[in-house]
Order: structure tokens, then C-alpha cells, then sequence
């Protein structure tokens, strides 16, 4: 009996600490952090869009398809839009585009880094 006593007077007094309303609860910021400014846009010229277009005036620059040239001029060169185009990033943060032409008989698959012809499959 004597512990129940003595018990229910420790909690009464832990209690009453808890109920005092001398201080103020400390401010609550609701707004969320600021966002980072997103990293500047890459200047690599016109790049082909999913639908095959070209963003931008097409560079006459390059005489033939080789390694090294860009995505329009790809096309350019071609003288017809592509079959499909895949764009994705890698894993690096790197403009990864797959370019395919259909031709009758053949399909001829370009891979493209960054703008910039990195590979041919045929």
C-alpha cells in the first residue's frame, strides 16, 4: 500500500511538470527547404527529339556519316527521318540516343553520347 501511495504522488508530480504553461512551444516551420537551381542546360547544338525532328537549324558541316558527327546531321545526311528514335540518359548523367533506320533488307543502328556519333550497328 505504502509503494502505491508513493507511486501515485512521484507520478503526480512528473504530471504537473507536464501540464505547466509558463513556457511556449517553440515555432514550427512548415515551409519546405528551397529547391537547388537546376544545372545549366548542355550546349550541344540540335539534338532529334522522340519524333525524329530536329530541335534546332541543322549544321551542314559534316560529308559523310562517321564518328563524331551530331544527331541532325545524321539525319541530314540521311536524307530521310529515321524509323525510331530512343532517348534516355545513362546512368552518368550523358544524353544516350539510339537512332534506327529500316532499310529493305538491312537495319542500321546508330548510338549517339552526348550528341555526338559514338557508334554504328548494322
Amino acid at each position: 500500500m505504502r509503494r502505491t501511495v508513493i507511486g501515485i504522488a512521484l507520478m503526480g508530480l512528473a504530471l504537473a511538470g507536464c501540464s505547466s504553461t509558463d513556457r511556449a512551444a517553440p515555432p514550427v516551420n512548415l515551409a519546405s527547404p528551397p529547391k537547388p537551381a537546376p544545372p545549366p542546360a548542355p550546349s550541344w547544338g540540335p539534338v532529334l527529339a522522340q519524333d525524329g525532328t530536329c530541335t534546332g537549324a541543322v549544321p551542314g558541316n559534316a560529308t559523310e556519316i562517321a564518328p563524331g558527327i551530331g544527331e541532325c546531321e545524321l539525319v541530314r545526311l540521311k536524307g530521310k527521318p529515321p524509323t525510331d528514335v530512343l532517348v534516355g540518359e545513362s546512368g552518368r548523367g550523358q544524353r544516350e540516343v539510339q537512332v534506327l533506320y529500316t532499310e529493305p533488307g538491312a537495319k542500321e543502328l546508330y548510338f549517339f553520347i552526348n550528341n555526338r556519333l559514338d557508334r554504328i550497328v548494322k
